[in-house]
């Protein structure tokens, strides 16, 4: 896509998030959901809260309407799922605050803490292996402590990916920030789609549940 396309994408999210931002909506019917990483810093494993909101684009047919969003320092994709509609959210900060977009955009479009999901990457889980966790501490997660601080709040829904941790201690930081070896870059596709289908079908329970409320 070529600059003028890029701009005209960037004014049609901008004019449809105005829309969404000061249209009324049903309560508990939009949802934001965040995938916490290192921006420019694709293929790392701390990154691969990105990489599964690249496949929920992809799922949601709005991989090709990213843009980039200056209010909250991140690139927005607008999705449909069902009545509910998922605000898709990449920060454009590094990790340590990536809660400083999340809780804009968060402000942006009027959700509550318990109306964003974060997704992020999880130490103290094997690779291949993905959990949703409702709430709860940060676990030493820099990202998510960023969200909680600027979210004021711990009620976040977290939906953890693992990646394994290195046998040493002293390795940790090199080891997130590194790419996947190539045994496991053959293991990650059926991880990202585990990982989608675990996000979409929680969210379509939620909504139902909203919709059902009086």
């Amino acid at each position: 896509m070529g600059p003028l396309g890029l701009s005209r994408a960037g004014l049609w999210l901008s004019r449809a998030m105005s829309r969404c931002v000061l249209e009324p909506r049903p309560a508990g019917k939009r949802w934001l959901v965040a995938g916490l990483g290192n921006p420019g810093l694709p293929g790392t494993r701390h990154s691969v809260g990105m990489a599964v909101l690249g496949q929920l684009a992809r799922r949601l047919g709005v991989a090709e309407s990213w843009a980039r969003d200056r209010r909250c320092a991140a690139d927005l994709a607008l999705a449909s799922l069902g009545d509910a509609q998922l605000v898709l959210l990449r920060p454009r900060r590094l990790m340590n605050l990536n809660g400083h977009s999340v809780a804009q955009a968060a402000e942006l479009f009027g959700l509550t803490a318990e109306e964003v999901y974060l997704v992020h990457d999880e130490l103290d889980k094997p690779l291949g292996k993905v959990a949703l966790k409702l709430g709860g501490s940060a676990r030493g997660h820099n990202g998510v402590r960023s969200c909680m601080s600027c979210l004021n709040s711990s009620a976040m829904p977290r939906l953890r990916v693992g990646i394994g941790r290195p046998t040493h201690q002293d390795a940790v930081q090199a080891y997130v920030l590194g790419r996947f070896s190539p045994a496991e870059q053959e293991l990650l596709p059926p991880v990202l789609e585990r990982a989608t289908d675990l996000l979409l079908d929680h969210i379509r329970q939620r909504s139902q549940g909203s919709s059902s409320s009086p």
